[in-house]
Formats: structure tokens, C-alpha cells, sequence
């Protein structure tokens, strides 16, 4: 029997380290044909040590809780996301359901080749009566492991919130000054003329001497100041707001992910991306 394990459980428990292009495929999100969304790669299955043979694809989009096992082969990576151009939902209904922790048999990843190639596909070199799983690993259209090594580097996003940074209150308060104002006021003013009589003439009769006095009232009038306050408009105070924007720099850290050779043996190798 082929035993599959996944590779999350490799890199757990036995500390494999197999690359940031491969484990990075754990969480992308799965397209059918048509470029109709499956669901998302929950995982990969390996096989000797390391080999990813399949895809673990949860199928949500399409079929309630029902997780299955796709050949890497049949994966397109690109974009951030795994594309299976020829996995229609019928053949995806036709697969059998997988669960973590368990053992898909020889016989049920057979059954799955038959329903993503035909109830005729055979095995490129079969060397039993028995059809096993190893036995199909060699055909490339299905088991090949692409060859698209994506390197990732990390560019700086500034998001803009704004946040309340203070606040004006205007009002108004009464200042008080003392102010002089000249006014003009008129009033009367009592005038006596005396004028000496220069040829005396007798009063007719007998007269007596402060017997018939007469007193002679003249009124007096005088202009007084009514001084009141009256309120004048002097200004006029519109309150808006506007928006002013300034250049700040801020400094943060960025990683790239840089592709490394290594090199056993009597090895040449052809990189054509002008970087040494």
C-alpha cells in the first residue's frame, strides 16, 4: 500500500524543510474549469519522504464538507491561487471524500485517476494484476510537480485613518472700555437790563413806597444729555474647517525571498536572470 502524508505533518513533527514555494501552497484558493472557484488547497499529500503527490482541496464552494485528493499534476499555480483547468464539479462529486488522518488506499486513489482520465486509463507500466497507486505516479500529466517557483518579497502598504488630532471652540465674551462723547447742551440764562432815567418824570397820583410791589417770574430752561448704548454690528465670524496635507516618511523593515542553488557534485547550471 502507499502510504501519503501530509505535508504539514512533515514539517511538524519531522522538522522537513521543504521550501516557502511549496508550503505556501496550503491556504490558496482552489479554480476549477472555468475558472470556477472550488474551495481552497487545505494541504498536500507526499509520498517517500517528501514527494507531494496531491492536493488536499477543500470543496466547500461547490460541496458541503467534502475535502478530496487532486494530483499535483493537474495544478496551475499563479496569481496567489491553485487552478485545476480540466477538475469539473461532476468529477469532483465522482471523487472519493478524504479525511484527515486517514488511509486512502491503492484502490481508491486508482478509482480517483479513473474519474479525473477515464474508466479506461491504465497505468503507464503496470507491473502487477493489482493496479497500485506507485504504479500511476510515473505519468507526468498527473503526478508532475510544477515547476513555477514563485519568489516573494515584501512591499510596504500605508493605510490612511483619520483619527481626531484636537479641536477649536470659538466664542464670544464682552469687553468693556470707557468711551467719552462731547455734547453740545444749551440753557437759558437771565438777562437784566437796568437803564437810568435821565430826566426824571413825576407818578401820577399819590403813590406810597412799597405798597404795590411786583414780582416778575421768568422761566429757565436748560437742554440735559440722555446718553444710552445701542448695539452695532462690527464683524461677522464664519467658522469652517480645511484639509491640509504634509509629506511624512516613515522608515520599516522589508524582506525578499532570494532564490539559492546548491550545487552537489559535477553540476552546471544555466541562470538566465543576469543575477550572480
Amino acid at each position: 500500500m502507499t502510504v501519503l502524508t501530509p505535508l504539514s505533518e512533515l514539517v511538524r513533527d519531522h522538522n522537513y524543510d521543504l521550501g516557502q514555494a511549496q508550503t505556501s501552497l496550503i491556504g490558496l484558493p482552489a479554480y476549477g474549469a472555468g475558472g470556477e472557484q472550488v474551495g481552497s488547497v487545505r494541504d498536500a499529500m507526499t509520498e517517500n519522504g517528501g514527494t507531494i503527490r496531491y492536493l488536499l482541496v477543500e470543496a466547500g464552494s461547490w460541496f458541503t464538507r467534502k475535502e478530496v485528493l487532486v494530483p499535483v499534476g493537474l495544478a496551475r499555480i499563479e496569481d496567489d491561487a491553485v487552478y485545476f483547468d480540466t477538475l469539473t464539479k461532476d468529477q469532483v462529486r465522482d471523487l472519493q471524500a478524504y479525511s484527515a488522518g486517514e488511509m486512502h488506499s491503492d484502490e481508491a486513489q486508482v478509482s480517483d485517476l479513473r474519474v479525473l482520465k477515464g474508466t479506461d486509463y491504465q497505468a503507464p507500466a503496470t507491473t502487477g494484476v493489482a493496479a497500485r497507486a506507485a504504479d500511476h505516479y510515473q505519468d507526468q500529466s498527473l503526478f508532475r510537480t510544477p515547476d513555477r517557483l514563485q519568489l516573494l518579497e515584501e512591499r510596504l502598504q500605508v493605510n490612511k485613518d483619520r483619527y481626531r488630532a484636537g479641536s477649536v471652540e470659538v466664542g464670544k465674551h464682552v469687553e468693556t472700555r470707557t468711551e467719552n462723547v462731547n455734547v453740545n447742551l444749551s440753557h437759558d440764562e437771565v438777562v437784566i437790563e437796568r437803564h437810568p432815567v435821565s430826566d426824571p418824570r413825576p407818578v401820577d397820583g399819590n403813590v406810597t413806597l412799597g405798597s404795590d410791589s411786583e414780582t416778575i417770574r421768568v422761566d429757565l430752561e436748560a437742554e440735559r444729555a440722555n446718553v444710552q448704548k445701542q448695539a452695532y454690528v462690527t464683524e461677522e465670524v464664519e467658522v469652517g474647517k480645511r484639509t491640509e496635507s504634509e509629506q511624512r516618511t516613515f522608515t520599516e523593515t522589508v524582506g525578499k525571498e532570494v532564490l539559492d542553488v546548491n550545487k552537489t557534485g559535477d553540476v552546471d547550471t544555466d541562470d538566465t536572470s543576469g543575477r550572480h
